[in-house]
């Protein structure tokens, strides 16, 4: 297992840019035990970055939460839009890339992910023919082949990953800190929303 110290100097990028068409509101702002979810997982980054950015299309809705919030330099992206932003805006040459609906990231699995980026551009999970994207380690060195991916109308995050150096983490790596997957968990559709609160009550 591949570790690094649980804050070291990286950037966390919260990505809450999405349109939340399926849940039929602002999913950043659902509340879970009185916080919004945004709230949650930025504290959880800051535990793991020493810089925590909000990327989104527009940062009047996020700018009571007391971290700094970047616009989209390649409006109607989406994630590989946002990812752009946030990597371009990094302080750091190592970000930590999450939504803002995913309210039990595990710390050290975020540390880890820093970890196995070492020697990387990105490093994320891969099981099967899928990846995870929002819950990844990418580097500032992968700003040149995100911006061609976009010139070139691709919106998949995965589209400039041949032309990178990508540390593909498997299952088993990510279950011996994180045994149920819990970190992965976000929220797209209210009954999303409904297995996340019953989650926390049976807590």
């Amino acid at each position: 297992m591949c570790r690094e110290p649980r804050r070291s100097g990286r950037t966390g990028l919260v990505l809450a840019g999405g349109s939340s068409r399926r849940m039929g509101r602002n999913k950043a702002f659902l509340e879970l035990d009185g916080r919004a979810l945004i709230q949650i997982v930025v504290e959880r980054m800051q535990e793991v970055c020493t810089e925590v950015l909000i990327i989104a299309g527009e940062a009047k809705p996020y700018q009571a939460l007391g971290v700094s919030v970047v616009e989209d330099r390649f409006p109607g992206v989406g994630v590989l839009g946002g990812l752009h932003a946030g990597l371009y805006a990094a302080s750091h040459d190592l970000s930590l890339a999450v939504g803002c609906d995913m309210p039990f990231l595990e710390p050290d699995l975020l540390a880890a992910f820093a970890g196995w980026a070492v020697g990387f551009d990105v490093a994320l999970l891969r099981h099967g023919r899928y990846t995870e994207p929002l819950h990844a380690a990418y580097r500032r060195t992968c700003l040149p082949a995100i911006e061609r991916a976009i010139t070139q109308g691709e919106r998949r995050v995965i589209s400039f990953f041949s032309d990178v150096h990508v540390r593909y983490v498997s299952l088993p790596e990510v279950r011996a800190i994180d045994p149920h997957l819990n970190s992965f968990r976000n929220v797209n559709t209210p009954r999303e929303w409904e297995l996340i609160r019953d989650t926390r009550s049976d807590a």
